[in-house]
């Protein structure tokens, strides 16, 4: 070999892909989640988890909403206990979790501009024919102009074996 001197290995390793999902009630984030943790297993990479608490205007009655607020923030670190949970268990690693209060496409949008790790968005269309879901019908309309990073769609009424074998 020659005497030049060689890059280290550490700035030869490219940094994880990142995995983004939004987290809500819905069975479909279910899929997303399940998609993501199939990549980020294949792929060496990370999930991250983006829970928002919508907040509650309540001016006249400012004091109870701070305990419902206190309460959903409350709701929604437990929820991402059993999530973070169920993501270690398939791909052996943590999570990245973020929780956010205010608007969830506006919270979004947000995170995917302040946070240069995330290389990719995963999330679920609803079930059944029509409307994909309030939250991708607004990506869908931003992809390019405030969000650019790629979006991966997983269809609502995929079954788990058909989310594997596509991941």
């Amino acid at each position: 070999m020659s005497g030049l001197p060689t890059a280290s290995t550490a700035e030869n390793v490219p940094a994880p892909r990142v995995f983004l999902v939004v987290v809500d009630e819905t069975e479909e984030m279910r899929n997303a989640l399940r998609y993501a943790c199939r990549r980020a297993r294949h792929t060496s990479g990370r999930v991250a988890l983006l829970y928002v608490v919508e907040t509650a205007d309540f001016q006249h009655w400012l004091g109870v909403g701070r305990v419902m607020e206190e309460e959903a923030r409350a709701q929604a670190e437990q929820r991402m206990q059993v999530l973070a949970t169920e993501v270690f268990a398939q791909i052996g690693s943590m999570p990245v979790i973020h929780i956010r209060e205010g608007q969830r496409a506006d919270q979004l949008v947000a995170l995917l501009q302040e946070d240069p790790t995330i290389s990719l968005l995963v999330m679920a269309t609803a079930s059944g024919a029509g409307n994909p879901g309030p939250l991708v019908t607004f990506l869908l309309g931003h992809l390019g102009r405030r969000i650019r990073i790629p979006v991966t769609l997983v269809p609502g009424e995929l079954s788990v074996e058909e989310i594997d074998a596509l991941s």
